[in-house]
């Protein structure tokens, strides 16, 4: 098992857990790898209908681990170093995008606080997104002199239109929770102290559900935003 996460099961109901809150849940090369090693163990455990998917502490991801500009000041050689940094991180995330949005199960993502850079590149991946009060989302990338692109990037754009997705990436914009959901991108803001609860409450409701009209239902929506065949 992952040092990085805590995985449990209860028959029809997985749940995947962040679990470095001290470090604020960040994400490198091999926790996302980790992490979707995970969703391949979901995607082929046919009795898994519904994955909720957390992080332990008061930030559900920080993104990139960017703990090697720690200390430095100078703006140009911060960039630099994430530039360095980044490698291939990029197409990890989209990787562990992809990963979550052609599983068969249905996902919860329980937006337990921020959800920064990479963290809300999964968070868009999820099917039902509730999220904590207080949280915030924004994509950091572009003032790190990083692109952000690929799939997440695409879907934002498609979600929340050009216009809005140019302000989220290119002016690397703070939406609280509430300005989210009036933008329909997420599906409700939860108390907090609540928030796993309603997660599997709505993870139990969806179980019940007749698998196939679920799954088939599911591909023409995913369809619509990945372009993928409806026939």
């Amino acid at each position: 098992m992952s040092a990085h996460f805590t995985f449990d099961k209860n028959e029809a109901i997985a749940t995947i857990t962040f679990n470095r809150p001290e470090k604020r849940n960040p994400l490198n090369d091999e926790v996302i790898l980790d992490f979707e090693a995970l969703i391949n163990q979901v995607r082929d455990d046919r009795e898994v209908r519904v994955l909720i998917v957390t992080g332990k502490g008061s930030v559900f991801s920080a993104g990139a681990d960017l703990s090697a500009t720690r200390g430095i000041t100078d703006p140009a050689e911060r960039a630099r170093i994430s530039r360095e940094t980044a490698g291939r991180f990029p197409r990890l995330i989209g990787r562990a995008f992809e990963a979550i949005t052609h599983l068969d199960a249905i996902t919860i993502g329980a937006i337990n606080g921020p959800a920064i850079g990479g963290g809300w590149s999964i968070a868009l991946a999820f099917d039902f997104c509730l999220v904590a009060d207080g949280a915030e989302f924004w994509v950091p990338e572009v003032d790190m002199g990083v692109p952000y692109r690929g799939a997440p990037a695409q879907l934002m754009a498609a979600r929340m239109g050009p216009w809005r997705a140019r302000e989220a990436i290119l002016e690397c914009r703070h939406y609280r929770a509430d300005e989210l959901l009036a933008m329909g991108l997420i599906n409700r803001i939860v108390k907090r102290e609540e928030l796993m609860d309603e997660a599997q409450a709505l993870a139990e409701r969806l179980a019940r559900k007749p698998v196939a009209a679920v799954q088939g239902s599911k591909r023409d929506i995913n369809a619509f935003f990945f372009g993928q065949r409806l026939f």
